[in-house]
């Protein structure tokens, strides 16, 4: 699976921590930026195109940093065919994965540390989507919204 990476500068070391660790455990990564830590950085300037490369790449999983994770969620979400969810905790990540077949996980740097950054991370990557009918309905339902 595909993994992209984003980050603005207050997630930039953990989203360089976690591509050095995806990359050991085989995955093929896409560091879509920042590449350098630059204070002004504002965090549209990476989260959009880390979306619109997940949008166009069926199967794979966007990994997207900021302070809270909540700004790259939103603006994730504003692509068509992203599903979002901020994830502190890997039972969210999971969650998000089996039950809304989400694309896109948000982290907040300030929240979480590298540990619990590759918990999360590894728990996405783990869980597919259940298919379940209910599941499968809603997300049908965004997806007709979404196309108008």
């Amino acid at each position: 699976m595909t993994v992209y990476l984003a980050a603005d500068h207050r997630g930039i070391e953990l989203k360089d921590s976690l591509r050095e660790w995806l990359e050991s455990e085989g995955h093929e990564v896409v560091d879509v930026g920042a590449k350098e830590y630059n204070e002004g950085d504002d965090f549209p300037d990476f989260g959009i195109p880390l979306a619109e490369k997940v949008a166009g790449d069926s199967g794979s999983l966007g990994v997207a940093i900021c302070g809270s994770g909540v700004g790259m969620a939103v603006v994730a979400g504003k692509i068509k065919g992203i599903r979002a969810v901020v994830a502190n905790d890997p039972d969210l990540a999971a969650a998000g994965r089996r039950d809304d077949n989400v694309n896109v996980i948000a982290l907040g740097s300030k929240y979480i540390d590298v540990e619990k950054a590759r918990e999360i991370v590894k728990a996405a990557l783990e869980t597919s989507f259940s298919g379940a009918e209910r599941h499968q309905r809603r997300i049908d339902k965004i997806a007709r919204y979404e196309n108008g």
